[in-house]
């Protein structure tokens, strides 16, 4: 049964139909995926849900009574509040009896009895409107978010503000929650947190997000948003990208036939005198008809092209770590950690948000100094930046502007281009390159610093959240830049996906100031890091649990490090061969892989189906083996 319903919605701004008559609805219980390019209109179609937009024509139905709550994608709250009272207020009217209420039991706890009569009021209220049933569920949302309710809100990390959003909209308990990004800016944990919440949610979810681990783990259905209509596809995200693929094969066909005709039908009409005469009236408006149908078509978007210039090649080491530590105040962010980067490595970084992942990539890059250790940097290193907070960009400055300041031409690879047509790489129409930044939505904006990015020579990229608002496509796009980007790669990202698909190592977080470098993306951390896996981590980036016990200082001074062997014969001969090997079942795999994704696979018999998922399942699992033996053999060596 629907909870909520759109019938003939349109919605344009500019020339741009952003709806064009699109139909949806959402059933009670259901967890929908909203996806789509950027600017295509998600967040408008969600404000429009939620009863904070209007559209230009059609209606939104929703069953009398529904409660429903909005987190947008970049949550605002009244300035100087506190965590409770900013949760509070998702409750309405009776959030600013709690809020008062609770900023005065903190006054009479400090020994002000003034304050006393006052509370007797407010408990009384409390009592007349079912106050205390609500301040429970006010305090248990702050609780399970872990946060302080104490704690200003405008003195949290963008991840802090965004688990206050979300508490703010769990504690009214809606029927219908509307979700824009609520990965963006959340840690691992907080994600993983998110998805066990939503999957057992009692009331319909409507979330965009182009986070695809997150999509396969919580959506029953994914609904796309594509040149102004919705299109629902039951199932995973996996389901939803097989049937989109043979979506887009069938139309094209389709429009090829229909431009085919069209042509022919063109060449007929204007033929000669003769032919004119006795043309077919019929024929006349079957041409008619295809040119209607040609004007009215809305092509599939085309793709951004990502070209980096890289600049001057590095030299072989980027740059050394031997035992840098390094503190600010009493907490230790860096302690005595060791790397050592080279030209063309592209390094993972992983940890809660506030355990220092910025802090050490600083300490690499030679922009701070440690206070202890020893930091060697490699020579001729440029480096490019990609801000999560897009602070680089002037909300006022025009596009072209922002790409190429004083100049209508910028240089790509030694070879000069116009501003406009190097935006239209990035999907800005000309009509927008004098449009202010403040114009675009979270995606585009992000599109445009990757622009901004790219367009300058560098042989070192850091990408701190590049992958917030992106839509898929461009996801995937910029991973397979970033995989043949011969420079070196520091990718700060909460993608899990993303990271497997980009980085070769992995520094992580292991608490208390100790980092550790891996083999591989996020997956392969999973596997290889310590039996009980990393400590979990609260809002402020501090380790929920107290860390497993330490061998004493005593009991170290006893114990002798284990001596490294030389490796025989026989493994040195086998470490030589490993590469090779990994790359044969790497190639296997994928073509194990493109035979799943091609849905004429499915018409096989079923036992040839099983013998090439049992096939891929082996390899997948010979891949982690060699893997492993890879590091074991070198950390031996």
């Amino acid at each position: 049964m629907p909870v909520i319903s759109l019938d003939r919605a349109c919605l344009a701004y500019g020339h741009v139909a952003l709806l064009d008559h699109a139909a949806m609805q959402i059933d009670a219980g259901e967890r929908g995926g909203l996806i789509g390019r950027n600017g295509s209109g998600k967040s408008s179609l969600l404000k429009a849900l939620a009863g904070l937009g209007s559209l230009d024509d059609g209606e939104v139905w929703r069953e009398p009574g529904l409660s429903i709550a909005y987190v947008p994608q970049e949550p605002e709250f009244a300035t100087h509040d506190t965590v409770f009272e900013a949760v509070a207020a998702g409750l309405g009217d009776v959030a600013r009896v709690l809020a008062e209420y609770h900023e005065i039991t903190h006054k009479v706890g400090a020994g002000d009895t003034a304050t006393m009569d006052r509370m007797h009021e407010l408990q009384s209220q409390l009592e007349a409107n079912d106050g205390w049933r609500l301040n429970s569920r006010v305090e248990q949302a702050i609780s399970r978010l872990a946060l302080d309710g104490d704690a200003r809100v405008d003195a949290l990390s963008g991840g802090g503000k965004k688990r206050v959003a979300l508490a703010r909209a769990l504690v009214a308990e809606p029927e219908l929650l509307l979700l824009d990004e609520p990965t963006n800016h959340l840690d691992v944990d907080g994600i993983l947190w998110l998805e066990d919440l939503l999957r057992g949610y009692a009331g319909a979810i409507m979330v965009i997000t182009h986070d695809r681990v997150f999509l396969d783990s919580v959506a029953t259905r994914i609904v796309e948003l594509d040149r102004g209509r919705l299109v629902s596809f039951p199932g995973s995200f996996a389901a939803y990208q097989e049937r989109k693929e043979f979506m887009l094969n069938e139309e094209a066909l389709a429009n090829a036939r229909a431009d085919k005709m069209l042509a022919q039908e063109e060449i007929w009409i204007r033929k000669g005198v003769e032919a004119r005469r006795t043309r077919s009236v019929g024929r006349v408006q079957r041409l008619e008809q295809l040119r209607a149908a040609r004007a009215a078509r809305r092509e599939q978007l085309g793709k951004v092209e990502f070209k980096v210039v890289r600049g001057d090649a590095s030299g072989k080491l980027v740059a050394e770590l031997e035992d840098v530590s390094k503190r600010f105040g009493d907490k230790t962010v860096v302690k005595n950690f060791s790397c050592r980067i080279q030209r063309g490595d592209k390094v993972g970084l992983i940890g809660a948000n506030g355990t220092g992942k910025t802090t050490l990539l600083r300490l690499i890059l030679g922009e701070l100094q440690p206070d202890s250790g020893k930091v060697q940097l490699g020579s001729r290193i440029e480096v490019a930046y990609f801000d999560q907070f897009r602070t680089q960009l002037d909300p006022e400055a025009p596009l072209c502007e922002v790409i190429s300041p004083g100049s209508d031409y910028v240089e790509i690879g030694g070879t000069k281009k116009h501003v406009i047509g190097y935006l239209e790489d990035f999907l800005f129409a000309p009509q927008r390159a004098r449009s202010p930044v403040k114009s675009l939505s979270g995606g585009e904006r992000n599109r445009l610093l990757l622009a901004r990015l790219f367009a300058r020579p560098a042989n070192v990229l850091v990408l701190d959240e590049p992958t917030n608002d992106l839509d898929i496509e461009t996801l995937e796009l910029l991973e397979a830049l970033l995989q043949d980007y011969s420079g070196t790669v520091f990718l700060v990202s909460h993608d899990r996906a993303f990271l497997d698909n980009v980085v070769t190592q992995t520094i992580a977080s292991e608490g208390d100031g100790q980092w550790k470098e891996y083999v591989g993306g996020y997956s392969a951390w999973l596997r290889q890091r310590p039996a009980g896996g990393a400590a979990r981590f609260d809002a402020t980036g501090g380790p929920d649990a107290k860390p497993a016990s330490r061998v004493g200082a005593g009991d170290t001074a006893k114990t002798k490090p284990a001596e490294r062997k030389k490796l025989s014969f026989k493994e040195q001969r086998e470490l030589e061969q490993l590469p090779d090997r990994i790359a044969a079942l790497e190639a296997e795999q994928g073509l194990l892989q493109g035979r799943l994704a091609d849905p004429a696979f499915y018409q096989e018999p079923a036992e040839a189906q099983r013998e090439v998922q049992a096939r891929l399942a082996k390899v997948d699992a010979e891949i982690d083996a060699a893997l492993l033996r890879w590091e074991a053999l070198e950390a031996k060596g």
